[in-house]
């Protein structure tokens, strides 16, 4: 397709550009405005006199963090968890999504399976059970006390089997003509054909696990066992009661 240069089309992609480039600086203020506090002295940060650069100049809370050996535990546990988290998120939400991406003529209680995982979505535990069922498994104080609980991602489940539902079903007679099996099936056709929803949902939960810090809190009881992130909140919160 031949784009001609007019002088219209010139000025649309300058002001598309220009659009572009302006939504990226704005999203970049957030990142800024935190690097500005970290280099910023503690009176300075609490009176809200940060913006975008640094008041009152200060390395201390790198200096403070380079010390503490804590910071570089929590932040293996972090990278472990990532690891093992993200690594069986992935596995257990192919093997979850694609049986039900079946027709109900290839997987006669897909339905019924379809209704639980929404179910429990939608009408999950409170607080108090989920403790104590974690505690009563053994998990309490361990580093699969912050990956089993949320081992199987329903959300991530259902838009990685949308995706297999919409992927053509052609390729997949063609496969069950030639003797493919199920398994083969969704390891050697719908997953790489999935690459990009895979890419989202392993981010998703890559993310998620990296960020979260209150099941840490709840938790982790020994110190060295603790992720990064509930380790920040924690000298967060110490940091505002002093």
């Amino acid at each position: 397709m031949i784009k001609y240069k007019t002088w219209e089309n010139r000025i649309f992609d300058t002001v598309v550009i220009a659009l572009l480039v302006l939504f990226g600086l704005l999203s970049l203020m957030p990142l800024l405005h935190v690097i500005a506090l970290s280099f910023s002295s503690k009176n300075a940060a609490v009176a809200g006199r940060v913006s975008f650069w640094p008041v009152e100049f200060t390395m201390a809370s790198y200096e403070y963090l380079l010390q503490d050996t804590r910071f570089f535990r929590s932040f293996l546990v972090s990278v472990e968890r990532v690891i093992l988290g993200g690594g069986l998120n992935l596995i257990l939400t192919l093997l979850m999504a694609y049986p039900l991406s079946l027709e109900k003529s290839e997987f006669p209680a897909r339905n019924r399976y379809m209704w639980f995982t929404v179910f429990c979505m939608l009408f999950g535990a409170s607080l108090v059970p989920w403790y104590f069922v974690i505690k009563e498994t053994g998990l309490l104080d361990s580093i699969w006390a912050l990956v089993i609980p949320g081992a199987v991602p329903v959300y991530n489940v259902i838009l990685l089997m949308n995706f297999f539902r919409n992927q053509p079903k052609a390729i997949k007679e063609s496969a069950r003509i030639d003797g493919v099996n199920e398994f083969q099936m969704m390891m050697k056709i719908c997953v790489p054909l999935a690459k990009p929803a895979i890419a989202t949902v392993t981010l998703f939960s890559v993310v998620g696990h990296w960020n979260n810090f209150f099941d840490g809190m709840l938790l982790i009881n020994s110190p060295d066992k603790v992720p990064l992130q509930t380790y920040i909140q924690s000298l967060a919160i110490n940091m505002s009661d002093t």
